[in-house]
């Protein structure tokens, strides 16, 4: 069997504030937005990874959904309660003062740990936990 990543989602309350940093800071390519029924979609990836999408979507993207649990999706996101993604990169600590700069909120600065990786941790404007790791040489 041949099974790959396709795509994963980030639900983000403000795509524009999204795009800010995903696109700018971490050096995402847009390669799809598109809006249905007052909800938007917005598809990034690296082009080091051409075959694998992140989607910025709503916090709950069902237009279905009750007005009650898309405030429950609303709150557990502004509490940072949702799962992001973890990134990889050649140079932790390069990656990690360039996502600073731009002023993306810190929690964790390059850290080397007992599982084989430096790494470091952002949130994202939604309040998303993204970890950015490095694989350490044995």
């Amino acid at each position: 069997m041949d099974i790959k990543l396709s795509q994963c989602f980030i639900a983000v309350d403000d795509h524009d504030q999204a795009l800010a940093f995903y696109r700018d800071a971490l050096g995402l390519q847009v390669r799809n937005d598109v809006g249905f029924e007052g909800m938007r979609w917005v598809t990034l990836g690296s082009p080091a990874q051409p075959d694998v999408e992140i989607v910025l979507e709503p916090p709950l993207a069902d237009p279905n959904a009750s007005p009650a649990d898309r405030q429950a999706m609303a709150e557990l996101l502004a509490k940072g309660m949702l799962r992001g993604v973890i990134f990889s990169t050649e140079d932790c600590d390069a990656t990690f003062e360039r996502v600073r700069a731009s002023g993306a909120e810190v929690l964790q600065e390059p850290t080397d740990q007992p599982y084989g990786v430096r790494d470091c941790a952002f949130r994202d404007p939604a309040g998303n936990m993204l970890r950015i790791a490095q694989r350490r040489n044995a």
